[in-house]
């Protein structure tokens, strides 16, 4: 699905990748994009998009903004066939989904593995710098990482930063270690530094509050649009969560309770998603 973005950070981040387009529409379509496309080498027809999102109450105005401006970000390529337009996925935003896939799939949302090692990253940037700046910090989120002080941020466990620094072009101005804390420096109070832990305990909790017991989001009409809602919300959360050492968070962290229920409500809604898809979605190989 998304997430991650060896593209450029603005793109890591769906809220900032689609600048002026509404924010949940940007993440939704990253996400859908990541359910049908990813994988495939087809185009969808905006046409098609666009019924596809009334079933989550997303009117044609919003998606045709949000897929010019994934175009202008380099996240959507555009097709043009006869009359009718297709969509399919840049490079650089298949590598962001398959990252966001990764996340989401395999590395689970408790983190019991941790060796008690650190990744550190410092770096200073000139004030006129601020897209540059904006940019590293959005990928240093998204790969886990929190500001313990200004210019260090600090990410649990071993984290390869080089091939952020050589996609954002600032190498030399980027020092990264890997490190373990010595007294007086203690795990938990440095975990609570350089991340808010209770706004991320929180996210699980209203996930939990959405989607467990009661009826479903009043705005899916169907299967089709239950899951994009789901791995949307679900992707919005990996997101925040850096993987926080489980050994160091509070008792009854929501998160591993919130990943079940995300799976199995995954599991329930997939094959219905996959047979409307089939029928409504107007697919093109560009390719071919």
């Amino acid at each position: 699905m998304i997430a991650s973005d060896p593209a450029q950070p603005s793109e890591a981040d769906p809220e900032a990748a689609g600048r002026g387009a509404p924010p949940r529409t940007q993440s939704l379509m990253l996400s859908f994009f990541g359910i049908h496309v990813l994988g495939t080498g087809t185009a969808l027809s905006s046409a098609s998009v666009i019924d596809a999102f009334a079933r989550v109450e997303v009117g044609e105005d919003a998606v045709r903004s949000t897929l010019t401006r994934m175009v202008g970000r380099g996240l959507l390529e555009r097709h043009r066939r006869g009359r009718r337009m297709y969509f399919s996925l840049t490079d650089r935003a298949a590598e962001v989904l398959a990252d966001g896939e990764e996340r989401i799939r395999r590395t689970g949302a408790v983190n019991r593995a941790w060796d008690g090692t650190w990744t550190l990253v410092g770096f200073s940037l000139p004030e006129s710098w601020r897209r540059e700046r904006h940019d590293l910090r959005s990928r240093l989120v998204w790969a886990g990482f929190g500001p313990l002080q200004s210019g260090l941020w600090v990410a649990p466990g071993r984290v390869d930063i080089a091939p952020v620094a050589a996609e954002l072009g600032l190498g030399d101005r980027i020092k990264a270690f890997h490190a373990e804390a010595a007294a007086p420096t203690e795990a938990g109070p440095l975990l609570r530094t350089a991340f808010d832990v209770d706004a991320i305990a929180e996210g699980y909790r209203a996930f939990l509050a959405r989607w467990g017991d009661g009826p479903p989001p009043a705005e899916a009409r169907d299967d089709l649009g239950l899951l994009l809602l789901l791995h949307t919300d679900w992707l919005d959360l990996v997101r925040r969560d850096p993987h926080l050492p489980a050994e160091h968070l509070p008792g009854e962290w929501p998160a591993e309770h919130a990943e079940t229920l995300f799976r199995e409500l995954s599991a329930r809604f997939e094959p219905g998603a996959r047979r409307i898809a089939e029928e409504i979605l107007d697919r093109w190989d560009p390719a071919a």
